[in-house]
């Protein structure tokens, strides 16, 4: 399993939990509406996190998406 704390998000400072936890608050369903919410904006200063991670890891935000849709975080 992934840390939880793995950061992501780095321009914003954001762990695999804390973009988990405002995709379940915010009810955000897709990419589009992650990259639009101004609540906890992520993905918006740099694009790593939205493809191919920060450390060219894969670690990124479609991933944390998609594991909170199969309810695994």
């Amino acid at each position: 399993m992934i840390d939880l704390e793995t950061e992501i998000c780095i321009c914003n400072g954001l762990s695999v939990r804390d973009i988990a936890e405002c995709i379940k608050e915010n009810k955000l369903t897709t990419m589009q509406e992650i990259l639009e919410n101004e609540i906890c904006p992520m993905g918006d200063k740099c694009e790593a996190c939205q493809d191919e991670g920060f450390n060219n890891d894969g670690l990124n935000i479609p991933m944390v998406l998609s594991l909170v849709q199969k309810k695994l975080i």
